[in-house]
């Protein structure tokens, strides 16, 4: 009873530091990398309020036109801030313009259209991919000085655009999807909100993009062309400050080649049934900061990415210069992660002071052959994790698209055909320097797992400080340069750290514990190098015939 006040009364007191921890800490100190100061937002002393321009609240009036008309006002004047009262506001789309602050008050709810013909088709990039998608929400392109605060809410009504599967609902949650209209599939696993939606669906090879459907047939799978919430586009000084950003089409936040910006103050919440009910993607931005914030969503939480594959080499714009302190995540397929679509690399991350709650996986890399792109550079430190359903640190280089809890028809995806070695061309991905120090992570599945490609392993993955109390230990598969100072690893299953194929392996500081003796396997014919705790000998260590004699320490 004691450890489970303990445990409330660190939540609790998470929650509620982050205003003390935006006014009392400097958001740059302990930085391990050189970055300029984020330019931040200053808006004209102008303020108007969306009932000037006509605006009705309560939820049944269309507001997109008085939204157009007070925006445009305040450009006239210089720009200033435009004012959403308490009430219901339901509107098509908004959008943003420079020096606008869009300010949702306390108690004011912005409702979306839930009529798809408010969202025109549009030339977009999502997943990675140049593409076209439906018209966001809340939409900006090549804006300077924009801003979205307040403490309202902004709701972008996705149950009316997303498929749902019926293994991720309750009984009752299903009858209600199916009795409220649109399609279950044949098999009666998934419902569709409309005929449009399952054409898209069935009219895709590629998540979701219909590459099978001529460009001239998209308007009749418009309802499958799902927009993010939010898309902020080549703009530079944005801040998002205060609201709730919740029930998204797709991804709720993406930010996109977009330098500058501040995420701070932040409630963003999804359904945990909701497909690609991201948190927030940041895409090939610049000088970030990601502070103060709480996510409980259906996929992934915080999101790094730089493009996938042609589209994302060709861009060539990596993600740098981001520092993400002092969040919270709940739900979520991974509560920091990068990629799988980095192909224009990643570099110059801090994460630090979070916590993460039954996320799926705490810290996620996800990536594949064919992407490309090199991930660097990434310092990771202060995270706290508890009930995390499967690997508290997570490297898949053979990504295809699974969820870490696997969903109904989904595969296992694992370490695939490790012998064999692919040439290395720009399509190989690179994952390389990456810091962890003072990780903690309790009640959860799975310890650490990095699986490298054969053709490129992992390279100086540096875990110190760190204490791990999971079923299953650690895995290490394709790796040069790995590790553990100072690591205390506490498993009940398995064996307690496996090592493959890999080189310059330092384990000679960790500490296992086990209800039996700790156990360490060493296999591979290109292991070599390999420094093992000085405890673990004789019975407790398994040596592959394929290993020379002199290749273990």
């Amino acid at each position: 009873m004691k450890k489970s006040f303990k445990i409330i009364g660190l939540v609790a007191a998470m929650m509620f530091s982050g205003q003390f921890y935006a006014q009392n800490t400097d958001i740059y100190k302990g930085i391990e990398f050189k970055m300029p100061k984020v330019a931040e937002t200053s808006f004209a002393a102008n303020t108007v309020s969306i009932k000037d321009f006509g605006g009705v609240a309560g939820g049944s009036v269309k507001n997109t036109e008085a939204f157009k008309k007070a925006i445009d006002a305040l450009v006239k004047k210089g720009g200033g801030k435009l004012v959403v009262p308490r009430g219901l506001w339901l509107t098509g789309p908004i959008v943003l313009q420079s020096n606008i602050n869009l300010h949702v008050e306390d108690g004011a709810m912005i409702i979306f259209s839930t009529d798809k013909s408010d969202y025109p088709l549009v030339d977009v990039s999502f997943e990675g991919l140049n593409t076209i998608r439906c018209q966001s929400p809340i939409s900006a392109r090549n804006a300077k000085n924009i801003a979205i605060t307040g403490k309202g809410v902004i709701d972008g009504s996705g149950d009316a655009w997303r498929a749902v599967k019926k293994s991720k609902l309750s009984e009752v949650e299903w009858k209600k999807f199916v009795a409220s209209g649109g399609i279950v599939s044949k098999d009666g696993k998934t419902w569709y909100p409309s005929e449009s939606y399952k054409k898209g669906f069935e009219g895709s090879s590629s998540f979701n993009v219909p590459d099978k459907i001529n460009k001239s047939e998209l308007e009749s799978v418009k309802d499958f062309l799902r927009p993010v919430m939010v898309s902020i586009v080549g703009c530079d000084q944005v801040l998002l400050d205060g609201p709730t950003f919740q029930n998204s089409p797709a991804w709720n936040l993406h930010p996109l080649m977009t330098s500058n910006l501040i995420l701070r103050n932040l409630t963003v919440r999804n359904p945990w049934y909701s497909q690609n009910g991201d948190g927030v993607d940041l895409e090939s931005c610049k000088n970030v900061l990601i502070y103060d914030n709480t996510f409980d969503v259906g996929d992934d939480a915080i999101c790094i990415k730089s493009g996938k594959n042609e589209d994302g080499r060709k861009r060539g714009m990596p993600t740098e210069n981001v520092i993400i302190k002092n969040n919270m995540v709940y739900h979520g397929h991974g509560g920091f992660v990068i990629g799988s679509e980095m192909s224009g690399g990643a570099r110059n991350m801090h994460v630090s002071d979070c916590t993460f709650i039954g996320t799926d996986i705490g810290l996620r890399f996800k990536t594949t052959r064919g992407r490309g792109g090199v991930v660097e550079n990434i310092y990771i430190k202060n995270i706290d994790m508890i009930n995390i359903p499967t690997q508290t640190i997570g490297f898949n280089m053979f990504y295809e698209g699974a969820s870490p809890v696997l969903e109904d028809g989904q595969k296992a995806e694992g370490n695939k055909a490790p012998e064999k070695t692919y040439p290395v061309t720009e399509e190989t991905p690179v994952f390389r320097n990456i810091y962890f120090k003072n990780i903690t992570a309790t009640n959860s599945d799975e310890a650490i797992t990095l699986f490298g490609l054969a053709e490129m392993n992992l390279k100086n993955i540096v875990i110190e400080d760190s204490q791990f109390e999971t079923k299953k230990g650690l895995s290490i598969v394709d790796a040069d340069g790995i590790q553990l100072k100072n690591v205390k690893l506490k498993y009940s299953e398995g064996t307690g750290a496996t090592i493959y194929n890999s080189k310059n392996v330092d384990l000679s500081s960790l500490q296992l514990e086990s209800i039996q003796k700790p156990t360490i396997k060493v296999l591979g014919a290109k292991t070599t190098s390999v420094k093992l705790p000085k405890d673990v000998k004789g019975e407790q260590l398994s040596i592959s015939k394929e290993i020379a004699k002199n290749a273990v320490k």
